[in-house]
């Protein structure tokens, strides 16, 4: 299904789609939240609407081929653990890297760390809470997990397509280390469940709890989130703890859900094999006994 398709074709749609939104939007609502939201919308929305509509239609295969409830529920109890995993590393990753540069570049701690007040739209607020929650992992997983993954795997092989495809989606964020891992984790999800929905209910339970975090509670939990420089220093042991932690608990989880998909892997070709050794026997021609 995704194999079929071509990255640089999407590439193509997804530049020319923003090209023409952005200007459109310029012309007839040169605000810059309408200009924002729209954008937005443009690439999570129009355009890997479009692209992947047309070609599921193209090549005749339903939606729910990729996407589908049955064996679902089972995963969601795991799927909130690994965001709760995923969350913490993040925060103390965050940590890290603040404290790596702050005696090189405090301007840039600075920066990181100054909190832009939220423009007194609600209608804006809560468009852009959709978008990131929701809308928005549910394109990146058919742009990353669905159509570069596959199509990485198809030209190299499994473990090239899910780091090269990981690595991507993690320099497209900011928390590169924790969006790295996530990738390979929701890749290897998606290539042992054969269902699309599994990756996209952990990136939106992901995404929904670092909205929560962002509008309700920006600063919790209190004795690990780093607030200000100072914060650094004094909160250098329950980061450098949490760190520890969930980095041995996230390789472990990793390493047992990749143990899981080679073995699924060596089922398939066995299946296979034996697939191709009944069908070589039905095709063999019949001798009939001699008298």
């Amino acid at each position: 299904m995704f194999e079929e398709m071509r990255t640089r074709d999407f590439v193509r749609w997804m530049f020319f789609g923003i090209l023409i939104a952005a200007f459109a939007l310029v012309q007839l609502a040169p605000n810059p939240l309408v200009l924002d939201v729209g954008v937005q919308l443009t690439f999570y929305v129009i355009v890997p609407v479009l692209y992947f509509g047309r070609q599921f239609q193209k090549q005749q295969v339903p939606l729910s081929r990729v996407v589908f409830l049955k064996g679902a529920f089972r995963w969601l109890v795991p799927l909130a653990g690994l965001v709760t995993l995923s969350t913490f590393f993040s925060m103390a990753m965050l940590w890290l890297q603040l404290r790596v540069l702050l005696p090189v570049a405090p301007w840039m701690v600075d920066s990181l760390l100054e909190r832009a007040p939220f423009p007194d739209n609600t209608a804006y607020l809560i468009t852009v809470s959709l978008i990131v929650a929701v809308i928005g992992p549910i394109a990146e997983e058919f742009m990353f997990r669905g159509l570069l993954l596959k199509r990485l795997i198809s030209k190299t092989s499994m473990w090239e397509g899910i780091g090269t495809s990981s690595l991507l989606f993690g320099m497209l964020h900011m928390d590169f280390f924790g969006a790295f891992l996530f990738g390979v984790t929701a890749s290897i999800l998606y290539l042992l469940t054969d269902n699309l929905l599994i990756p996209i209910l952990l990136h939106i339970f992901h995404n929904s709890l670092v909205v929560g975090l962002m509008f309700i509670s920006p600063g919790w939990p209190e004795w690990l989130t780093v607030m200000e420089s100072a914060d650094i220093y004094t909160k250098a042991v329950p980061n450098a703890i949490v760190l520890f932690i969930t980095s041995i608990l996230i390789f472990a989880v990793i390493l047992r859900l990749a143990q899981s998909l080679n073995k699924k892997k060596e089922e398939e070709k066995y299946q296979a094999f034996l697939k191709k050794q009944q069908e070589a026997l039905q095709n063999e021609p019949h001798h009939p006994e001699m008298p």
